[in-house]
C-alpha cells in the first residue's frame, strides 16, 4: 500500500473512533456481536417515527462503493446524497458539518477498509410528513446551516480540541440536547439532557450543573468514564452510550479524552433533571 494512503487510513481510524465508532450503523441490538460492521439496518426510534441506519460499507450497490471523496464530504457536511436527496436528520450531519475536509477524507479512506457487506437500506417507518424527503428542505431552512467549526483564538488548544470533538466529531449535542417541535436542537438547553434520546433512551444532562449534570465529576472521573463506561459511583453505562464508548471513545488517546473533559467542564450549568429517578 502507498505510505501516504496508509497514513490517511490510520488518521481516519482516529476520526472514526472520535465519532463513537459510527455505532448507529451496526445493528447490535438485534444481531449482537454477529452484526455485520457498519452494514446498517439498525432501528433508530425517534418521536417522529422509526428510521433505519444506512449501509456505509464499500458495497457498490447498497453502500458507499461508488462514492467519491466529494460525495462523502457533501453528505457529511450538507446532508445530501450523491443523487441530490436530503438525508433525514437522524443522521447527525448538523454536527458533522463542523468537521474539517482533511478529517472527512481520512475518515472515508478508513471506511473503505471495512469488510464490504451487501445489505439494502430500509425505508423509514414514519408517517407523513416525517417520511417525506421533500419536507427536509424546509427543515434545513429552519434548523440547519452548513459550516465548519473554527477554533476560538481566545481559548487554549486543549479547549478548542475538546470543542471540536464534542460538537463536531462526537456529535454529543445530537443526543444530549432536547429537540423543538420541528425536530431541531433546542440551543437554549444545549447538552442539558433529553428524555427522547437515541433509540428512545434517556440522554442525561452533561452540563456542569452540580445536582442534575456532571458538575461534581472531576476531570479524572470523565476520562475514566470515557475509557471504561464506569461512572464515579461505580455504576456502569448501558445502551447506545456503552457502544460508543466500547467501539469509539475508549480507543482515543488520553490527550483527546482530557480535551473533551476540559471542554465539558467549561459548559455553563443548566438545571435539567432527566433522570429515571
Amino acid at each position: 500500500m502507498d505510505p501516504e494512503q496508509e497514513a490517511a487510513r490510520e488518521r481516519g481510524r482516529g476520526v472514526f473512533y472520535s465519532t463513537g465508532g459510527c455505532s448507529c450503523h451496526t445493528n447490535y441490538p438485534d444481531e449482537g456481536s454477529d452484526a455485520p460492521l457498519l452494514a446498517g439496518g439498525r432501528a433508530m426510534k425517534t418521536p417522529f417515527g422509526v428510521f433505519y441506519s444506512t449501509n456505509i460499507t464499500n458495497d457498490l450497490e447498497t453502500g458507499l462503493g461508488r462514492w467519491t471523496d466529494a460525495d462523502f464530504i457533501r453528505a457529511m457536511r450538507e446532508g445530501v446524497s450523491p443523487e441530490g436527496e436530503h438525508y433525514f436528520p437522524v443522521f447527525p450531519f448538523p454536527s458533522f458539518t463542523g468537521l474539517r475536509d482533511a478529517d472527512l477524507t481520512d475518515l472515508f479512506a478508513y471506511l473503505k477498509t471495512i469488510p464490504t457487506v451487501a445489505r439494502a437500506n430500509r425505508a423509514p417507518g414514519a408517517s407523513f410528513p416525517f417520511s417525506w424527503r421533500a419536507t427536509l428542505l424546509g427543515w434545513k431552512w429552519i434548523n440547519f446551516k452548513a459550516k465548519r467549526l473554527r477554533d476560538d483564538p481566545e481559548k487554549d488548544p486543549d479547549w478548542n480540541r475538546g470543542n471540536y470533538l464534542v460538537n463536531a466529531a462526537a456529535h454529543c449535542g445530537e443526543c444530549h440536547t432536547p429537540r423543538t417541535l420541528t425536530g431541531g436542537l433546542d440551543r437554549s438547553m444545549w447538552l442539558a439532557g433529553s428524555e427522547d434520546g437515541p433509540e428512545g433512551e434517556l440522554a442525561p444532562n452533561i452540563t456542569s450543573h452540580n445536582d442534575t449534570g456532571i458538575g461534581k465529576w472531576s476531570s479524572a472521573d470523565l476520562i475514566w468514564y470515557l475509557e471504561t463506561g464506569l461512572k464515579p459511583d461505580g455504576d456502569d453505562t448501558s445502551g447506545l452510550m456503552s457502544e460508543v464508548i466500547e467501539h469509539g471513545y475508549s480507543n482515543l488517546p488520553r490527550e483527546d479524552l482530557a480535551a473533551i473533559s476540559t471542554y465539558l467542564k467549561s459548559i455553563a450549568p443548566i438545571e435539567s433533571d432527566v433522570s429515571n429517578d
